[in-house]
């Protein structure tokens, strides 16, 4: 028997255990781990420093470095979603729909864990929390596979994690983290029918068409975020430009930052240069079509240009002159993610709201709120780009499904 289908096994009997559990219990175990995180930050931020120097000595870019690094803040941010999940209601054993057939026969149908979550993601040692948390309260057992970059800190994590369920008397084995780097053990994940109920893939676009294309397992695609934000020419300009600053600069190597933008050509002449002034705190670097080029300082820009999720201080701009030109813009080369109009027009509005297929579409708003937590959810396991079975930041309901419950007084089906 491998390594792996042990771990398996373990965390179906783990997670059936965790099942029947009560709400309480389950946000007994997310409040001790929280507190654990306060009580042992300063081991966390020591075993992540041993994971940032070994990024730095490999020459990883400081994107990566980024994802990769915790500290004070961030371990504090963790709690804070924590501490929204175990304000959710309980996920399960919720009733959504109760029918009396003719027959006599009551259907409930009931709010159940989906069962054994494989969780394959890479250098956010964030998402180690984040998905736990949510794998516990929802009843889900969870075994994480995360990025070797952050392995140091994600051992340090799991300990913690660990730590809590046994505290709380509950099996250590509900989330499990595979400390291996052998990247066949990812492709052995994909085969296990018997083990897994859904695999969650999150991370770069490699990843995830690696294991879109080869799983035997169902999957939930989180995407890339090759966001785009147009401009139009109805829009607020003076308060479009710290919004394209917040939706770009505010936290660049994360999958709700635009990576391309789009303006108007009525407006382009007086909005970019100011753009370019907005942003001049940051070492920009622009790619643009032949009208941008003329405008501002920009290289040429190119197909693969406007494909690319940068994760970087570079922006993609190309000068339109219609809506049809916009929506085939986002179809073309968008990733189904978060995309946003700035606009005052109501026609323009409906028409871009109507016209875009992405899981979250904003209107006046930065692309950054596509977030488990801006949402209320709390942590996220994810963005989902996909439409079945869950669609945008998956919280605890994305974690659940239905379980048909149907009761007589011995009833025989004539």
């Amino acid at each position: 028997m491998s390594d792996l289908l042990q771990m398996g096994r373990l965390a179906k009997k783990a997670g059936k255990q965790l099942a029947q559990t009560t709400n309480e219990q389950r946000t007994n175990v997310l409040a001790d781990i929280s507190h654990r995180l306060l009580t042992h930050t300063e081991a966390l931020i020591e075993a992540n420093q041993q994971d940032i120097q070994a990024a730095q000595e490999k020459g990883l870019p400081a994107s990566t470095i980024d994802r990769l690094m915790i500290d004070e803040k961030r371990i504090q941010a963790m709690r804070e979603g924590i501490r929204e999940v175990i304000n959710q209601p309980d996920p399960l054993h919720q009733l959504i729909s109760e029918e009396t057939r003719p027959s006599g026969l009551t259907i409930k149908a009931i709010t159940v864990p989906l069962g054994v979550i494989g969780m394959i993601y890479e250098s956010r040692p964030n998402v180690t929390i984040d998905a736990a948390a949510l794998a516990i309260k929802s009843g889900n057992a969870m075994i994480l596979r995360g990025g070797k970059e952050a392995l140091c800190t994600n051992k340090a994590l799991v300990q913690v994690i660990q730590e809590a369920l046994a505290n709380q008397q509950l099996d250590t084995h509900c989330v499990q983290l595979i400390e291996s780097t052998d990247r066949s053990l990812v492709d052995e994940m994909l085969t296990m029918n018997e083990i897994f109920d859904v695999i969650i893939p999150r991370g770069g676009k490699s990843l995830i068409e690696r294991v879109v294309n080869n799983a035997r397992v169902p999957v939930i695609q989180t995407g890339t975020g090759n966001n785009t934000l147009y401009v139009d020419q109805s829009a607020d300009l003076d308060k479009a430009l710290p919004l394209v600053e917040n939706a770009k600069c505010q936290r660049i190597s994360v999958c709700n930052c635009i990576e391309n933008l789009l303006v108007h050509r009525a407006v382009a002449a007086s909005f970019l240069p100011r753009l370019v002034q907005q942003l001049k705190a940051y070492p920009m670097t622009y790619y643009g079509d032949e009208t941008v080029c003329s405008l501002i300082e920009a290289l040429p820009a190119d197909d693969q240009l406007y494909a690319c999720e940068f994760l970087d201080y570079k922006l993609a701009v190309k000068v339109v002159d219609s809506m049809a030109e916009v929506l085939a813009f986002i179809d073309t080369y968008g990733t189904h993610h978060s995309e946003c109009i700035l606009a005052q027009s109501p026609e323009a509005i409906t028409e871009f709201l109507n016209g875009v297929d992405a899981a979250a579409v904003y209107v006046n708003a930065s692309t950054r709120f596509s977030d488990g937590f801006e949402y209320g959810m709390g942590c996220e396991i994810g963005i989902s780009t996909q439409k079945l079975h869950a669609r945008g930041p998956m919280g605890l309901k994305a974690l659940t499904t239905i379980q048909y419950q149907a009761e007589a007084d011995y009833l025989i089906r004539s």
